[in-house]
């Protein structure tokens, strides 16, 4: 018995000790953004680097927040923050509009070759990005498409392919006899869609959208490519890549941090915000009865 408890309490130590290991892998990272984005030049230069920022001579603690005043101050990241969300919001919108749509049929209603559609639509995320991206890219510069349409049609190739497949699940798992009784009681199969069923996916709907949201706002490869013609509607991540400091060959790293702290903060309040429906959604038809 002793033995049992003594190799349940190892296995449990390292259990945890296993779980701090990925948890320190997983925060360090955006800790030492949070770290290097308060530092100066001379402290982000200092070796050994410092967990904290310090003060080069005294080694006391000595916070800045010039990168955030020289962020702000930056024009092209300013407006590339405006473009990020213009294109994000747009395509979260249009994919759950189109998206919810089309989960609908393939969720509820009856058509021939539906589980054949279905997998092709799934097909299309298995695509890597740069297979298609010379393609799209002849295509807008042929229809001469500027480039934050450009960057919202392409962009839905990949949101809505898998909202559309996430989407179907969730209406699939709604019971049949809620669609019936508005039959019987007259409603048509649309008024049946957005009166009754939508709501009831709104866990669904915040979870997919913020997916979305998310692959939108970090997209990087075809932003690049589209903005090379027209560099004032470059996105925050193609910005990010793109800033260079005062002094040529310098990198400004404690700006590119501050800058990459300002761009994960909408994302976590919309996390925070929809924290309840995203759980909802990620949980929805996990047991049944």
């Amino acid at each position: 018995m002793k033995n049992k408890k003594i190799l349940k309490i190892i296995s449990k130590t390292l259990f945890y000790l296993l779980l701090l290991l990925i948890l320190i892998e997983m925060i360090f990272p955006f800790y030492w953004a949070i770290n290097s984005s308060f530092k100066t030049e001379a402290q982000l230069m200092m070796t050994p680097a410092t967990m904290i920022p310090r003060d080069p001579d005294t080694l006391k603690l000595s916070i800045t927040l010039q990168n955030f005043k020289a962020v702000w101050h930056n024009e092209d990241f300013v407006r590339g923050l405006g473009n990020s969300a213009i294109v994000s919001l747009t395509v979260t919108l249009l994919s759950l509009c189109f998206g919810s749509f089309a989960a609908f049929a393939f969720g509820k209603l009856r058509f021939r070759f539906k589980n054949a559609s279905l997998y092709v639509i799934l097909a299309m995320t298995m695509f890597p990005q740069v297979s298609v991206l010379t393609g799209l890219y002849v295509v807008i510069r042929t229809l001469n498409i500027s480039a934050i349409p450009g960057m919202i049609f392409t962009y839905l190739l990949f949101t809505l392919p898998f909202t559309v497949w996430v989407l179907t699940n969730f209406f699939k798992g709604l019971p049949d006899s809620l669609l019936q009784a508005a039959q019987v009681d007259g409603a048509t199969p649309f008024q049946s869609f957005y009166r009754i069923l939508l709501p009831l996916t709104a866990p669904a709907l915040v979870t997919t959208g913020l997916l979305a949201f998310i692959q939108a706002w970090n997209e990087y490869l075809f932003a690049l490519t589209f903005t090379s013609f027209e560099p004032t509607a470059r996105t925050v991540p193609v910005v990010l890549a793109l800033f260079s400091g005062e002094v040529a060959y310098q990198q400004p790293f404690g700006e590119i941090m501050a800058a990459a702290i300002i761009v994960t903060l909408p994302l976590l309040v919309l996390v925070f915000i929809f924290q309840k429906k995203i759980v909802e959604g990620l949980t929805s038809g996990a047991v049944k009865g």
